[in-house]
């Protein structure tokens, strides 16, 4: 089974195996290449083949083949990129769980204390505790570029929304009154 390549255009561009075996010009057809049977087609991503046509004056046609074989070992600055950006997406993964680690316990904290009907206004210190760990958390994630500094203030926003709320609710809060002018 031979493989042929035609081309319609003046140039061809195919990989091929830096190990190339056998490659011959088929005398019936000007602009076709053979290919021994052997050659299976993942060889083809392993090299580089371009065959070209040039006219000269008197209209003979004249083809060039050129084939050249490409690296397939990556470069070390890449795979040094590779290592980092794993190093660094895992390292981001484990800081942003934290982050909702610690919203999910100050946001069940401050419902409990909503629903409870006897709390009582100090009860609210040991969630200031728990915002004040989970700020401490977003800042830092902030400061290291895990999150964009729009994402850790609307976090922090929505933790002290959710306070004040619970402080309204059970009016250890009153908020001022806006007056018109």
């Amino acid at each position: 089974m031979a493989t042929s390549l035609h081309s319609s255009s003046s140039c061809l561009a195919m990989a091929l195996p830096s190990k190339f075996t056998s490659l011959s010009l088929n005398p019936s057809n000007s602009t076709s290449l053979s290919f021994s049977s052997s050659i299976s087609h993942h060889y083809f991503s392993k090299g580089c083949l371009s065959m070209s046509s040039i006219q000269y004056p008197p209209m003979i046609i004249r083809r060039s083949i050129v084939c050249e074989a490409t690296p397939t070992k990556k470069a070390d600055s890449a795979a040094k990129r590779v290592r980092q950006s794993e190093k660094r997406r895992v390292y981001n993964k484990a800081r942003k769980s934290e982050i909702r680690t610690r919203m999910k316990k100050v946001l069940e904290a401050l419902e409990t204390l909503k629903k409870k009907p006897d709390a009582q206004a100090e009860e609210v210190i040991t969630v200031e505790k728990l915002i004040a760990d989970a700020y401490s958390v977003i800042d830092k994630a902030v400061k290291v570029g895990t999150l964009h500094r729009n994402t850790g203030a609307r976090r922090k926003s929505r933790l002290a929304r959710r306070k004040k709320a619970v402080e309204i609710h059970h009016g250890w809060y009153t908020p001022a009154s806006e007056t018109t002018v």
